[in-house]
């Protein structure tokens, strides 16, 4: 062979070596997203679109030191006002992904089961369909169907890299971690590992010696068990789930409800550019905001309560950023969106079809993907 023929050939196998190399990483890339899904309990669409409500805040009954609550959360400004509520959401998220539910603009999510009560609506969003006939109350009975979670955990490239940690103690039953065999830490049930870290161990302290709320912890347990969790094992799906807007705001305590809010947001926002500077994270993972159901309006005084017998309860909102969903900001246009789409939204945003057994998900939702 020639010096020639052998040239040629040479940078051709490197072409081919040079393309083969290519395609494995971009398949790598699209099979191994990582997905973030937190969702805050009943946290009004009113709020996180038009900011504090100043019906609430000039009633005492809701709002006892209402010049606190002005002076921290109130402007004139309705983009201002909400700002200051959701200053990550507002900050970040609307500028760089996507956010859905604003009614006030057309944009409109609902749930589609019929209870609007928490256990129904996580089912839905982590099984992707309503299960009225079986999830009709909030007692934490194993779920007979299998969330996205379980189903992903099934696939090679998420297998063990998935885990959830909640404030409210229903998800183990909610997730059936006895049958997924899901790492579920909730309520105030310690984190176990073989080997815990000084801020581990420290967190499972602070569960038994802190107040937790009726069935719940408190919001920052949850998110430093989750970020620590995080930060150790590098899971390639971690759902979290905070409890105190939903509390506090049964109890009727509006500023509380508030400060939670944006408490949880800038916990969020500390977990989103932690995530910017990790080598497995930056640009290859998918933030998902959302909620498990609304709450009345203020006008006809029932903020305060969720149900089937509370108009508006069914409304609901979700946010997201991420590598595969354009920056269209907050959505201005009519649509009708509903809980049970985000389920398959995120296994469409990780590359898997997500087909149970036992039921028909709804729709991804296109807009949310490139």
């Amino acid at each position: 062979m020639n010096r020639k023929n052998f040239n040629y050939i040479f940078y051709f196998l490197l072409l081919i070596i040079a393309a083969a190399c290519g395609n494995k990483k971009d398949s790598s890339a699209s099979g191994q997203r990582n997905v973030i899904l937190i969702t805050l309990d009943g946290m009004r669409w009113q709020d996180l679109f038009r900011g504090a409500d100043s019906t609430i805040i000039n009633d005492k009954q809701y709002t006892s030191d209402s010049a606190f609550v002005m002076s921290n959360f109130w402007s004139d400004n309705t983009e201002e006002r909400r700002a200051k509520l959701f200053p990550f959401l507002w900050g970040t998220v609307a500028t760089k992904g996507q956010i859905y539910g604003n009614r006030d603009l057309g944009s409109k999510v609902n749930v589609t089961n019929r209870m609007w009560f928490s256990y129904p609506g996580y089912n839905e969003l982590l099984t992707g369909a309503a299960n009225d006939s079986a999830i009709f109350s909030n007692d934490a009975i194993d779920n007979p169907r299998k969330t996205l979670l379980e189903l992903l955990n099934d696939q090679p490239a998420y297998k063990g890299g998935i885990a959830a940690f909640t404030s409210w103690d229903a998800f183990p039953g909610i997730i059936n971690s006895n049958r997924s065999g899901l790492l579920v830490n909730s309520g105030i049930a310690p984190y176990q590992a073989e080997k815990l870290t000084d801020k581990q161990e420290l967190l499972n302290e602070m569960i038994t010696e802190l107040p937790y709320l009726g069935s719940t912890r408190p919001d920052a347990i949850t998110f430093n068990l989750g970020f620590e969790y995080l930060k150790v094992n590098k899971p390639s799906v971690l759902f979290m789930s905070f409890d105190e807007t939903d509390h506090f705001a049964h109890g009727g305590d509006y500023a509380l409800y508030l400060k939670s809010a944006r408490h949880t947001d800038q916990m969020i926002a500390s977990l989103w550019n932690w995530l910017q500077n990790q080598e497995k994270y930056k640009d290859n993972t998918t933030l998902i905001i959302t909620v498990d159901h609304g709450r009345g309006a203020a006008a006809q005084g029932m903020w305060q309560h969720h149900g089937i017998k509370v108009p508006g309860a069914d409304e609901i909102w979700f946010a997201v950023i991420g590598p595969d969903t354009a920056p269209l900001g907050e959505r201005k246009q009519e649509e009708q969106l509903y809980q049970n789409q985000i389920a398959q939204t995120i296994a469409s945003l990780t590359g898997f079809e997500y087909k149970p057994d036992s039921h028909k998900p709804g729709e991804a939702i296109k807009s949310v993907i490139r």
